[in-house]
C-alpha cells in the first residue's frame, strides 16, 4: 500500500513512522509513506496556501489550487471518476465518517493507495470536498489544529492491518474492537507480584479454557466501559 500526506507541516511527521510496526512495514516494503508539503504546490511566488473566507469570517481557509495541482501530479487525474482502483482521496475532519477499527479493516483490505489532507485553520476549500475528496474522515468528536494527528493515527491503525505487517497472524484478530469487543486482559511474569496473583486459569495449559475465559473477560469489561459496543452483539 502507498500512503500520500499533504500537508502545510512536513517536518510533524519527522520520524514519527520510524518506529514498531510501522518501520518494519516500510522496511519489508509493506507500506510507503510520502510527505508532501502542499507548499510546493502552490503557483505564486510566495508559496501562499490559503486566504481569507469570501463572506468574511475569522481565519483562514485553504485554498483549492494547491490542493488539486498536489493530487494530478500523485494521481494523473483531478477527475474522481478517473481515480484509479484502490485509491481514495481522504480529507481528515471532523466534519467526516468516525474512524473505527471496522474502518481501519476495510481501508487495509480494499485500498492500495491512500492520500490524506490534512486540513489546517478553518478549513479547506469546499471545491476540493466537491470535485476530489472521496470520503471525509474524523478520529472523534473534538477539534483539533490540524489533520497531522489524524494522519497518524489512520497510518498507525491501517498499517498493522496489511498482510504480513505483524509478527502474528492473528495478533490484529485479537486486537480491541475486532470483535464489537474490548480485549480480555492481560499477565506476564512473576505469576505473583505483591500477592497479586495471574489467574489460575492461565496458568493450566488448558487452551479451551483459557481462549473461554478470554472471551468471558472481554465482554464482562466491555460491560463495564463500553457497553455501546454491545448493540446487536450476541452476549453468548
Amino acid at each position: 500500500m502507498t500512503i500520500d500526506i499533504l500537508t502545510i507541516f512536513p517536518e510533524f511527521f519527522t520520524e514519527v513512522f520510524d518506529f514498531g510496526i510501522i518501520r518494519r512495514a516500510k522496511l519489508a516494503h509493506i507500506v510507503e509513506i510520502n510527505i508532501h508539503d502542499l507548499r510546493d504546490f502552490a503557483s505564486d511566488k510566495h508559496r501562499m496556501v490559503d486566504d481569507r473566507p469570501f463572506g468574511g469570517g475569522d481565519g483562514m481557509v485553504l485554498q483549492a489550487q494547491p490542493i488539486f495541482a498536489a493530487i494530478e501530479n500523485l494521481i494523473g487525474t483531478c477527475e474522481r471518476e478517473n481515480y484509479p482502483d484502490g485509491t481514495k482521496v481522504i480529507l481528515l475532519s471532523p466534519q467526516g465518517r468516525v474512524f473505527k477499527q471496522s474502518v481501519a479493516k476495510e481501508f487495509a483490505d480494499e485500498l492500495k493507495h491512500i492520500i490524506l489532507i490534512c486540513g489546517r485553520y478553518e478549513g479547506v476549500d469546499e471545491r476540493v470536498n466537491d470535485a476530489l475528496v472521496s470520503e471525509e474522515i474524523s478520529i472523534g468528536d473534538y477539534v483539533l489544529s490540524g489533520g497531522e494527528p489524524a494522519a497518524i493515527v489512520l497510518v498507525e491503525a491501517i498499517t498493522r492491518l496489511l498482510p504480513n505487517a505483524l509478527g502474528s497472524e492473528t495478533s490484529a484478530e485479537n486486537d480491541s474492537f475486532s470483535d464489537a469487543l474490548l480485549d480480555c486482559p492481560h499477565y506476564t511474569r512473576p505469576a505473583d507480584f505483591r500477592g497479586m496473583r495471574v489467574p489460575e486459569v492461565l496458568l493450566n495449559g488448558n487452551h479451551a479454557e483459557i481462549e473461554k475465559w478470554r472471551k468471558e473477560k472481554a465482554l464482562e469489561k466491555t460491560q463495564k466501559i463500553r457497553k455501546d459496543l454491545l448493540k446487536g452483539v450476541d452476549s453468548e
